[in-house]
């Protein structure tokens, strides 16, 4: 059986634009197997992503399989069979289109109190997909793309291994190193928190608060709004620079090459950091004033003014998030223990279809 490096979990829009970026960049010989719930959408990931690597003259291949990762046992089994190098989970029973949405209790909520909210649900499929890593003994690195800024320390304090996310710090980093603002050639680096990116959805003018931190040559830019003024995202998911920004790293993982960029939550931090892969391992790789202590310390500060911390072995909502959570629902806003996740998962979801109802 022909060996897998890379498993896609998920089929949905941003798993679409890994493997069709997948396709159209490999430059050596890689095999990747799709799974998910929907068989039509399956096969037309499969069918498009192996016609876009001959349009571009790749030797990437893709395959498929029917799993719903709902289920730890049916991450256990796909595992089993596929025995991935790299493991690249992107299905959420979270979209992340509830940033754009609006007419109801729930977006609200999001909306005043912020994407944390959310975390719970972002974690699920990650979780089990981590939980059957570790229960079959597979020498597999897993990449979260749900929320990894907040889900990839949760995941971190339940025990389970994890390499990194995608997008966020990787979504500003390269709309900054593509502007007019960043000489060709030059070295960029950013530290931002996914908290950062809200800024850069309004225009220049409106712009205000706490935004990304950038160096060029190791020297900090001292007002980033002003540098990158003309940079400005959309209301939306910028999928099509997210999910295209862990590409490059995945195919040098499975390829054993040395790859360095910009990540969220690798190694189960919090917040977004310039890294290195080395020998299969991710680094920092801060600016020269910048020690390791200092920037985990200014990505916690985000969560810990509004959002979600992992504190010992209880998840624990802060400052507005727990406010907009409290005026609904005393009991949830008080954060719950990694050991109840599953109970917390089931109360969540009620919470949630309770307050989606227009």
């Amino acid at each position: 059986m022909t060996p897998i490096d890379i498993l896609m979990s998920g089929t949905g829009s941003f798993a679409a634009r890994i493997v069709f970026d997948i396709a159209a960049t490999a430059k050596r010989s890689v095999r990747v197997r799709i799974a998910g719930r929907n068989r039509a959408r399956l096969e037309w990931l499969t069918t498009a992503s192996n016609a876009r690597a001959k349009i571009f003259g790749t030797p990437a291949r893709f395959d498929c399989a029917e799993a719903d990762l709902l289920s730890v046992d049916a991450a256990g089994e796909l595992l089993a069979a596929a025995r991935p190098r790299l493991i690249v989970q992107a299905a959420s029973v979270q979209t992340s289109s509830v940033i754009a949405q609006k007419g109801n209790a729930w977006s609200a909520l999001v909306a005043e109190g912020g994407l944390s909210a959310t975390a719970i649900f972002q974690t699920v499929i990650s979780r089990n997909v981590a939980k059957a890593i570790k229960a079959t003994g597979q020498d597999a690195a897993l990449i979260n793309c749900s929320f990894p800024d907040v889900v990839n320390g949760v995941l971190a304090a339940m025990g389970y291994p994890i390499l990194c996310g995608t997008g966020n710090v990787a979504i500003l980093s390269s709309v900054f190193a593509g502007s007019a603002a960043v000489p060709d050639g030059a070295d960029l680096k950013v530290l931002s928190h996914y908290q950062n990116l809200m800024a850069y959805r309004r225009p220049a003018s409106e712009r205000s608060g706490d935004t990304a931190r950038v160096w060029i040559d190791n020297r900090e830019v001292g007002d980033v709004f002003a540098c990158f003024a003309g940079v400005k995202l959309t209301p939306e998911p910028v999928i099509d620079i997210s999910g295209a920004s862990g590409v490059p790293l995945m195919l040098a993982y499975v390829a054993g090459e040395r790859w360095r960029g910009h990540v969220p939550g690798p190694n189960g931090l919090p917040g977004g950091y310039p890294v290195a892969l080395e020998a299969g391992e991710l680094k920092l790789d801060l600016p020269p004033n910048l020690s390791r202590d200092a920037a985990i310390r200014w990505n916690e500060t985000f969560e810990r003014r509004s959002g979600l911390v992992v504190e010992g072995d209880r998840a624990v909502y802060t400052g507005r998030l727990q406010e907009c959570i409290r005026a609904h629902d005393p009991a949830l806003a008080n954060g719950f223990k990694l050991s109840d996740f599953d109970r917390v998962i089931e109360e969540m979801a009620l919470f949630r279809d309770r307050l989606s109802i227009p």
